[in-house]
């Protein structure tokens, strides 16, 4: 209802449980995912496997979005604090608390079928992946502890698992390796945010790393970070994952998050953590670009 008791228009009240959803952070959940997929499929893809690829990513992108919507419920008092995102509608009240619940509930029911459709498994395991972010995550570490980021990376990083897991029925190490490289790339990208923001999480209450330890030890966290990032980026060539082309990509791409990383360590400035923040979405979109277009190489 609107303030004046007038029940919202239907493209706006669809306009506020999509942006629940948080779209742009679920198309980087399924675009890991669907790597995933493409890389557990030797050679080109047949028509059954794209059909599977698409309903495996549809599902998962069903259960990523009603993590997403659960997560604004749980904290739209949280969001209500900070300018980042006081905007939610879960926040503004423009969206009732059932509402949000039904919504977040009908949106992982319906991907943990397609998801079964696809194998037990994969649905298992995304499913899974909910709890973790939803309830792990979100209601018991983000509000208790400055390691929530690392802890509750876990579950952000299991996209390519789910995808492998979609095209394979298992998890290989190949999907684990995909693993490693998107649980340690998550700190020092979410730690780039807090530490420009971090008068919104001092307001909101939350422990993240710069509110409870300060701007100089969370910087030094991202450095060190980022060195065992680089490190890891190479284990697909060094397992055989990928050849040469993968390689100068990851290394170029780690040289430049690392670059990022001691600027912002000897010198710090709000625009250099923000900068920080944006090339870790680039690094990662273009790191697991190169995985797709290397594995295709004759």
């Amino acid at each position: 209802m609107g303030e004046q008791g007038v029940a919202a228009p239907a493209a706006s009240r669809v306009t506020q449980f999509y942006t629940l959803m948080k779209p742009r952070v679920i198309q980087l959940i399924v675009f890991c995912a669907l790597i995933g997929m493409v890389l557990a499929v030797p050679g080109v893809p047949t028509l059954a496997n794209l059909r599977l690829m698409a309903i495996a990513c549809l599902g998962i992108w069903l259960v990523a979005g009603a993590a997403a919507v659960f997560n604004c419920l749980v904290e739209k008092g949280i969001d209500a604090k900070m300018r980042r995102t006081a905007w939610r509608p879960t926040a503004k009240g423009e969206l009732g608390d059932w509402q949000a619940l039904g919504f977040s509930a009908a949106l992982c029911a319906l991907g943990s079928w397609l998801l079964y459709q696809v194998n037990p498994l994969t649905m298992w395991l995304t499913f899974a992946t909910f709890v973790g972010y939803a309830v792990i995550y979100t209601v018991l570490l983000k509000p208790r502890t400055p390691q929530n980021i690392v802890i509750g990376g876990a579950s952000g990083a299991m996209p390519p698992v789910l995808g492998w897991a979609a095209m394979r029925g298992d998890v290989g190490p190949e999907a684990m390796i995909l693993f490693l490289i998107i649980f340690l790339w998550t700190p020092p990208h979410f730690w780039a945010l807090a530490l420009y923001r971090v008068e919104d999480y001092r307001k909101s209450g939350l422990p993240m790393l710069p509110v409870t330890h300060g701007n100089e030890f969370t910087r030094l966290q991202i450095l060190l970070y980022t060195l065992v990032l680089f490190a890891a980026c190479l284990l697909p060539f060094a397992y055989g994952m990928s050849s040469w082309l993968y390689l100068v990509a990851a290394v170029i791409l780690n040289a430049g998050f690392t670059l990022h990383a001691v600027r912002l360590w000897r010198e710090y400035s709000d625009a250099l953590a923000r900068k920080t923040f944006r090339f870790s979405l680039i690094h990662l979109s273009l790191l697991f670009a190169a995985l797709l277009v290397d594995h295709y190489m004759p």
